[in-house]
C-alpha cells in the first residue's frame, strides 16, 4: 500500500533496494576472487616449475624433466667456442642418457653477433652440423629487464650472470641449481659432477627396488 499523497512508503522502498543491493553484493564478491585469483603469483619451486618456449615457439612445461639432471647451457651458433662446446655438450648427453639426463640448450643474442638467427635457425644449424639430439629452445634474453624467466631463476640462484656464451648450469633432480661453471674452465669436471649425480639417481631407485 502507497502512503497517502501517492509516495511509496519506506517498506516499499527497502523491499526493492533489498534484491538490488544483493546482487551488488554478488557481483562484488565474484569481481574480488577472480582478481585474487589472477593477481595471487604462481609460486615458484624450482627451475623444473616453469615453462618455456621450445624453437618453434611452443610452450613446454620443464616438468618433465623433473626427476633427472639437467645441464642448462646458453648457446651460440657463430662464437669461437661454438664448435668445441656443441660436440662435447652431445656427447655428454649421449654417454650420460636421457632416461636420467638432459642437456638443456637456451640460444641468446645478447653476446655480440654471435647468435643472429631464429630459435629454428639455431636448431637447425646446430643438428646439421654437430648432430645435436638434445633439446634447443626458443632464443632468449639473459639480461636486462625481459630476462627469460626459468634462466633468471638459474642465474639468482647462483648470483652470477653470464658474461658470454656456453656457461653451464648443472641442476639436480629436484630441480636445485648445485653448481655452474665458466666457459673456459675445464669441461672434464663437468663430466664428472654430471656423472656423479646421475650415478645417485641410478643407485636410488636400485635400493627402491
Amino acid at each position: 500500500m502507497e502512503a497517502l499523497g501517492g509516495y511509496p512508503n519506506k517498506s516499499s522502498q527497502r523491499g526493492k533496494a533489498l534484491p538490488v543491493l544483493m546482487s551488488l553484493a554478488v557481483c562484488l564478491s565474484s569481481l574480488y576472487l577472480l582478481h585474487s585469483k589472477l593477481s595471487k603469483p604462481r609460486r615458484i619451486r624450482d627451475f623444473y616449475s616453469f615453462e618455456v618456449k621450445d624453437a618453434r615457439g611452443r610452450s613446454i612445461s620443464l616438468e618433465k624433466y623433473r626427476g633427472k639432471i639437467s645441464l642448462v647451457v646458453n648457446v651460440a651458433s657463430q662464437s669461437e667456442q661454438t664448435e668445441e662446446n656443441y660436440r662435447f655438450l652431445q656427447e655428454i648427453h649421449r654417454e650420460l642418457g636421457t632416461a636420467h639426463f638432459n642437456v638443456l640448450a637456451f640460444p641468446c643474442g645478447q653476446y655480440g653477433q654471435t647468435e643472429p638467427g631464429t630459435g629454428r635457425d639455431v636448431e637447425a644449424h646446430a643438428k646439421a652440423n654437430y648432430g645435436v639430439t638434445f633439446p634447443i629452445f626458443n632464443k632468449i634474453k639473459i639480461m636486462g629487464s625481459e630476462a627469460e624467466p626459468a634462466f633468471k631463476y638459474i642465474t639468482d640462484s647462483v648470483q652470477r650472470i653470464p658474461k658470454w656464451n656456453f656457461w653451464k648450469f648443472l641442476v639436480n633432480s629436484e630441480g636445485q641449481v648445485v653448481r655452474f661453471w665458466r666457459p673456459e674452465e675445464p669441461m672434464v669436471e663437468v663430466r664428472q659432477e654430471a656423472t656423479a649425480l646421475v650415478r645417485e639417481i641410478i643407485l636410488k631407485k636400485k635400493h627402491e627396488l
